[in-house]
């Protein structure tokens, strides 16, 4: 139909930004219809969910592989769903190695369907062969740094970078004083949050080395206090149970994050889309991150970058310290803490170049800019 739009978000993030962009065309446009797979926060935007894929958001090649059988039942639901339908444009947000796959599927099946994908894979990090694949079956690609709209015109793939919209979703609505008072944290002290990932396997392999950092860390320093800031899509027996394990309790806030940041003095972050977040709050930041050692293995041998932390892919260069699988141990980095908050000058310099890369991302209003892009490709 003329006027329906399905969408599929693969994660926390795309479900987010899913959201936003949907809302922002149905102000353009009241009469579009949305269907598609996604999360919470795309359901409450008015889209109707066929399967909650937020369920499946997992981390490294092996954890794919286990789930294999799962994702294979849901790529033919959604192309079951999209013969039904008979779409106008299928939106594809991020998640590439089941969007590309389906963008592929459908152009074969269905190629009346309009491709649009909004926020690239990273290509630049991975394959660059996945940009012949976009140049064949991509109608419209929307991206989020600059550095990409250049690559993708280099291929002559249909390109506008639209600003990054976390620039829109990052909002303080708390002062320090507030967010301290509201969860009983005491204004005396330096506060430490520490944010181990979006998803459940992330988790699990990160907050362990977090929790047992800052243990070896307070041993040194005594006038830090310590937050988790939890998901809403995660359960908390899940971080219970990891503290349990390390004989540390701490406070676990949920679905407070941007607050909680703002009103922290340093944080203890996964990597990914997280690390931005830090950089627009402009928030000194430790990036640590661990997976499955075949997983890292195979990574080791796919990803062609110097970094793993987008603020350092942003800004070309290493302005926050990055603690990666065997280096991702607790002694190493509470040691690095240490070092780093007994110099304020250090702080300084960081949060000068968290700055540069938030002036990188480019203006506010990437949704509404997005919105307005897939509008006038759709019917003008």
């Amino acid at each position: 139909m003329d006027n329906d739009i399905f969408i599929i978000a693969g994660e926390p993030s795309g479900d987010l930004h899913g959201a936003n962009l949907v809302r922002n065309l149905k102000i353009i446009n009241p009469k579009l219809r949305f269907f598609g797979f996604g999360g919470e926060k795309m359901l409450s935007s008015g889209v109707k969910l066929y399967f909650n894929l937020s369920e499946l958001a997992v981390v490294g090649f092996i954890e794919v592989l286990k789930n294999l059988n799962v994702f294979k039942k849901l790529f033919n639901d959604i192309l079951e769903e999209i013969n039904k339908i008979k779409p106008k444009a299928i939106i594809l947000i991020d998640y590439p190695g089941f969007n590309l796959r389906l963008a592929k599927t459908i152009k074969e099946k269905y190629p009346q369907v309009l491709v649009i994908y909004y926020i690239s894979p990273q290509v630049w990090a991975w394959d660059s062969k996945r940009i012949a694949v976009i140049e064949k079956v991509v109608d419209k690609m929307l991206v989020i740094f600059k550095f990409e709209e250049e690559l993708y015109k280099k291929y002559h793939v249909p390109v506008d970078f639209i600003g990054h919209p976390l620039l829109d979703s990052v909002k303080i609505t708390k002062t320090k004083e507030e967010f301290l008072d509201e969860y009983n944290l005491k204004s005396s002290k330096k506060t430490i949050c520490l944010l181990p990932g979006s998803r459940e396997n992330e988790v699990k392999f990160n907050l362990e080395i977090m929790l047992n950092s800052i243990k070896i860390f307070s041993k040194e320093i005594k006038d830090y206090q310590f937050i988790i800031l939890k998901p809403d899509n995660l359960k908390m027996p899940l971080y219970q149970e990891i503290m349990d394990k390390c004989g540390i309790g701490i406070s676990v806030i949920e679905n407070d994050t941007y607050n909680g940041i703002a009103a922290s003095d340093f944080c203890l972050v996964a990597s990914g889309t997280a690390t931005l977040e830090k950089a627009i709050i402009k928030k000194p930041m430790f990036v640590i991150y661990k997976v499955k050692l075949l997983t890292w293995i195979i990574a080791k041998l796919l990803i062609k970058l110097k970094f793993i932390s987008l603020v350092n892919i942003v800004a070309g260069r290493k302005i926050v310290p990055e603690f990666l699988q065997f280096r991702a141990k607790p002694d190493i980095i509470s040691q690095e803490m240490v070092k780093f908050l007994n110099h304020p000058s250090e702080i300084d310099k960081m949060i000068l170049d968290l700055s540069i890369v938030n002036e990188s991302l480019g203006s506010s209003g990437a949704s509404a800019n997005a919105a307005q892009i897939i509008d006038t490709f759709l019917y003008n």
